[in-house]
């Protein structure tokens, strides 16, 4: 197997289990999946935190019948809602609702906790975190955060 194929397979798996211990972490405290956490975190970095679904879409890397789906659930909730252009019924934007932007907050202090716990010295130094970071963003994984840092 080539180094690179190898180092493909770990980085899914690590990703894997990146994905397990935030939605277990975030489902058991608050209901939601590390993929509806982090649509409403791009949603709360938007102006006026709302977004057209297919830039929502673009931005998150998912198809615009992905986001759809994604937004259903959150929209029953009262975390997001639907929005159309007044000026052009065929656009719709997703937009955060107050208790989105109350219960995000309290999502995001779980999703930094596991965050925290993830990446905890001795195990991972500061400079360490810094170098993968950067190193995924050379594979085109870049953060949600304004200027590409992934911060949760």
């Amino acid at each position: 197997m080539s180094s690179g194929l190898d180092a493909a397979l770990r980085l899914m798996r690590a990703q894997a289990a990146l994905v397990k211990r935030f939605d277990a972490s975030l489902g058991g405290l608050h209901g939601v999946s590390l993929a509806d956490f982090t649509l409403l975190l791009r949603l709360s970095q938007a102006p006026g935190d709302r977004m057209r679904r297919v830039d929502l879409a673009e931005a998150l890397g998912l198809t615009a019948s992905g986001v759809t789906r994604g937004l259903v659930p959150l929209e029953r909730i009262g975390l997001v809602r639907r929005d159309t252009d007044a000026r052009d019924a065929r656009v719709a934007y997703a937009a955060l609702t107050g208790t989105g932007r109350e219960r995000l907050a309290e999502m995001r202090v779980t999703a930094d906790h596991v965050a925290r716990e993830v990446f905890a010295e001795p195990a991972w130094t500061e400079d360490e975190t810094g170098r993968l970071a950067d190193l995924l963003t050379r594979l085109g994984g870049t953060g949600l955060t304004p200027g590409g840092a992934a911060r949760l």
